[in-house]
């Protein structure tokens, strides 16, 4: 198994896309988000991947940097449908608030008879806090995150040999996650920026968290792994090396910042 990091970036990168990945196991993947716009198709395409083998979407909620790329995906899937180059079925699953808005963006945006397929070529699954499913083949329990802001949820997949990944979506760990990541093989969580430039870019005040912190959760939580996204893009040339030797003094696992379209084997 690995995962392909399509976009690392926070809501305002210009460096690098939005934040969204893809979890593969084979030849079924799970996408995680889709940035916000249609550079989700292309990112797609350059990681190997056409947006026609992309079966199962999980949106994490509804801000633009994460929701948008999504109704690109819909219209190429529901448009493929009605013009016979589309074959099979497609879910995307979200909390309620977010699969509502959905639909109504698909009627709005899409028009009636491309939004005629979701139910039928497209169906979007209402998960709720708790519940798990069977995600391209693996066990997913989808979680509410307990978001200061939009409702949010995360998830924790089960990867098998009793190992586990787990995604804390783009906001700083609230303790109701503790059940999912306490010991995890894989932590997924946000680091808008380093502790050394929080005056610069001030992560508190939009509430998020610096590389530090998340190192410093991680090794609390007894995490194997930490995987840091969702940053700022101003010095992307060296994100790497300066996230990696700051994490490195407060976490002693592995320590992962990956560019746009890096790969990570599970």
């Amino acid at each position: 198994m690995e995962i392909t990091v399509l976009g690392t970036g926070n809501a305002q990168a210009t460096a690098c896309y939005n934040t969204c990945f893809l979890v593969r196991d084979g030849d079924r993947c799970l996408l995680v988000d889709a940035g916000g716009g249609n550079l989700i198709l292309s990112r797609l395409e350059q990681a190997g991947t056409s947006w026609r083998d992309v079966r199962e979407i999980f949106v994490t909620h509804k801000h633009i940097d994460h929701l948008l790329g999504v109704i690109w995906l819909m219209r190429m899937i529901c448009q493929g449908a009605q013009r016979g180059t589309y074959a099979g079925e497609a879910t995307i699953y979200a909390h309620d608030e977010v699969a509502d808005l959905l639909e109504s963006l698909a009627q709005s945006l899409l028009g009636a008879k491309i939004a005629s397929e979701i139910g039928r070529t497209l169906h979007i699954v209402r998960v709720s806090d708790g519940e798990t499913r069977e995600v391209m083949g693996h066990a997913v329990t989808f979680f509410d995150i307990g978001s200061a802001k939009a409702k949010q949820f995360g998830f924790a997949m089960d990867l098998g040999s009793g190992r586990t990944l787990t995604c804390c979506g783009d906001e700083p760990y609230n303790e109701r996650e503790r059940v999912y990541a306490e010991g995890t093989t894989w932590l997924l969580h946000e680091a808008f920026c380093l502790a050394g430039e929080a005056d610069i870019f001030h992560p508190y005040e939009k509430h998020h968290s610096t590389a530090l912190d998340a190192a410093r959760l991680a090794e609390r939580l007894g995490a194997r792994n930490l995987v840091l996204y969702h940053t700022e893009d101003k010095n992307l040339a060296h994100r790497c090396e300066l996230y990696t030797a700051e994490a490195a003094t407060a976490f002693s696992g592995g320590i992962y910042i990956p560019d746009d379209l890096d790969t990570i084997q599970l």
